[in-house]
């Protein structure tokens, strides 16, 4: 399945917009947001806003916070405060973490062990 280009690409007539002003001046989001946390958009879910409108046309596919950031054009601390609103909202779901049900650390310190006794 293809990923999706960038929703908002930088538009040099359009103005620009300072980032505080995406979020209301707020700097964290009303849920934990790991970088490589994925999130999808849940059927039905509208808003208003063009920047939260262009993160859940993103998270269309189950994509990391990373991801939106990226392909929507904003910093990673704004889209975490964006996806955490629409998360808070239930425009968003949390699908877990691309790291959920890797090996523990534990798990590799024995392997490493193991390959250094060879």
């Amino acid at each position: 399945m293809p990923v999706p280009g960038p929703v908002l690409p930088f538009d040099e007539s359009r103005p620009s917009v300072r980032p505080y002003v995406l979020t209301g001046g707020r700097t964290r989001a009303p849920v934990d947001l790991a970088l490589e946390t994925l999130v999808g958009t849940r059927p039905g879910s509208v808003t208003e806003d063009p920047a939260r409108r262009a993160v859940l046309e993103r998270c269309g596919v189950a994509c990391s916070v990373a991801e939106v950031a990226a392909t929507v054009g904003v910093p990673l601390g704004v889209a975490r405060v964006l996806i955490g609103d629409l998360v808070a909202t239930g425009a968003l779901q949390v699908l877990g973490t691309a790291t959920a049900g890797a090996p523990g650390q534990a798990l590799l310190a024995r392997v490493l062990d193991g390959l250094r006794r060879l």
